[in-house]
C-alpha cells in the first residue's frame, strides 16, 4: 500500500505527546487517524435519506405516530 504525508492540525499538548511517543506508538497512532480518516471522508448518504429510512423501518415494524408519542412521553 502506498503511503503519502498530510499536515493535520493539532493542539500543542497533543503534538508534544505525538512527538514524545515512542516510534511503533507513533505507527499505531498513524494507523488509527488513517482508519478513523477513512470513515470520516467516505462519501456518506445525506441524512435525511437515512431518516427517511429509519422512519420507514419503524413503520413497518408497527411504529404509530401514537406509539413514537407515548415513548417519548415516558423519557
Amino acid at each position: 500500500m502506498e503511503t503519502r504525508t498530510i499536515a493535520v492540525r493539532v493542539d500543542a499538548e497533543t503534538a508534544d505527546a505525538y512527538e514524545a511517543s515512542s516510534e511503533v506508538d507513533r505507527r499505531k497512532i498513524d494507523l488509527l487517524i488513517n482508519l478513523k480518516l477513512k470513515e470520516v471522508v467516505k462519501k456518506v448518504r445525506p441524512l435525511e435519506e437515512v431518516m427517511e429510512e429509519i422512519s420507514r423501518k419503524a413503520q413497518e415494524r408497527g411504529l404509530t405516530p401514537e406509539i413514537l408519542s407515548a415513548i417519548l412521553a415516558e423519557s
